[in-house]
């Protein structure tokens, strides 16, 4: 259940798990876009397992969030912001959450259709999504790009629209997600 009071900061859960998150696309998008170019053999094998569980990490880690984000909820947008950028930050933050959810699922359905196995960090074997199909793997592999430049959109745009609240408005809607200690003095929350 989501709590009653109304928040001015993110959760400490939410934080880590903002930030972890964060690191761990940072790290996908650099093996997606190298390891295609590796030479066929072990190093190349490898990647592409480190590729798929860090993928099933951030699957996981997405449906976490969700979970915290339910039970600890959101705080409210910061005072004197227009309404029409609080919904787009809500819609922004809503496709975020779709696009952490299906890039991975779309991996896992591309994987299952090429006919290959699918094992998170070498310890737990996962099930298929899909028999061995070439036209759904090309299908998958088409709708994973399109997802992750989709994805990639999306960060640098709220990347952006925190700096721009950061360093521009100077109001804490960065700040509230940095961790406790980081905060510039005027950003502290208002005490009523």
């Amino acid at each position: 259940m989501p709590t009653s009071a109304p928040r001015t900061d993110w959760s400490a859960a939410s934080k880590l798990l903002h930030w972890l998150v964060a690191v761990l696309i940072l790290v996908m998008a650099w093996l997606g876009l190298t390891m295609g170019d590796l030479p066929n053999g072990p190093d190349k094998i490898a990647t592409y397992a480190l590729h798929k569980s860090i993928g099933l990490t951030v699957l996981g880690l997405a449906l976490l969030r969700l979970l915290v984000r339910w039970r600890a909820g959101a705080p409210a947008p910061v005072p004197g912001t227009p309404r029409w950028q609080a919904r787009i930050a809500t819609v922004t933050l809503v496709a975020l959450y779709a696009l952490l959810l299906a890039l991975p699922l779309t991996g896992w359905l591309l994987n299952s259709a090429a006919g290959f196995p699918l094992q998170w960090f070498g310890l737990v074997n996962l099930p298929s999504l899909a028999a061995r199909d070439e036209a759904l793997h090309a299908l998958s592999v088409e709708a994973h790009e399109l997802l992750f430049w989709a994805m990639a959109t999306l960060v640098v745009l709220h990347a952006a629209a925190a700096f721009h609240h950061h360093l521009f408005l100077r109001d804490a809607t960065l700040s509230r997600m940095l961790p406790r200690g980081r905060r510039r003095p005027h950003d502290a929350p208002e005490i009523p």
